[in-house]
């Protein structure tokens, strides 16, 4: 199995998505002895946010590419294959302000490719991403799965419905929540965990 791995926190060895992340990948591996692991680190190697070359160049055809124009495609290719090489996905996903790190966002938008990762038939979109298992480990400081809170939480709707288009429906969450009340942070992780039930072709040996 192929992991990919990604980080979108910078908090390191403090940051609890990084721990659930860790904690999800280690069951994938106990299930599946000699899988891989590829970690793409976005708080420490950011992709570029969505800026004009990266624009210009995908409506540009490669050869006629600048130099500029052909570092942009670089991210966005470097991105889409690695999601491609991967059997299994998981997203470190803290909840900043409601949504995700911008960091992560600017990871989505390499993602997205007209003709590569999505197209249109007859009107409708059609995601060319298929055949993955999506790990969504995400980490709040209060409870946002229910209650007066959940209406905030722009994290997990999102990503399952950017990465539904592309082709990738079979996202499950794990949530860590509560990392900052008192009496709920300290059990938080371990229940988080104790939630994930692998599904049959992942926990396959």
């Amino acid at each position: 199995m192929n992991i990919l791995n990604i980080v979108s926190s910078p908090r390191g060895d403090q940051s609890f998505s990084i721990k659930l992340a860790d904690g999800i990948i280690s069951k994938l591996q106990e299930a599946n002895p000699g899988s891989t692991i590829t970690t793409r680190d976005l708080a420490t190697n950011p992709f570029p946010h969505l800026e004009a070359a990266k624009l210009q160049s995908l409506f540009t055809p490669a050869p006629d590419r600048t130099p500029e124009q052909q570092a942009a495609a670089k991210h966005s290719d470097d991105a889409i294959a690695e999601v491609q090489a991967a059997d299994v996905v998981v997203i470190g996903a803290p909840l900043y302000n409601f949504g995700i790190p911008s960091v992560l966002k600017a990871w989505v938008d390499h993602l997205c490719r007209a003709g590569i990762t999505f197209k249109y038939v007859d009107g409708q979109p059609q995601g060319l991403i298929k055949g993955k298992k999506v790990y969504v480990a995400m980490s709040s400081g209060g409870i946002y799965s229910e209650g007066p809170a959940a209406s905030y939480d722009f994290v997990a709707p999102y990503l399952q419905a950017v990465l539904g288009f592309l082709g990738m429906t079979d996202v499950t969450v794990v949530r860590v929540e509560g990392v900052s009340i008192p009496g709920v942070q300290d059990t938080a992780l371990e229940k988080a965990l104790a939630t994930l039930q692998l599904e049959p072709a992942d926990a396959a040996v």
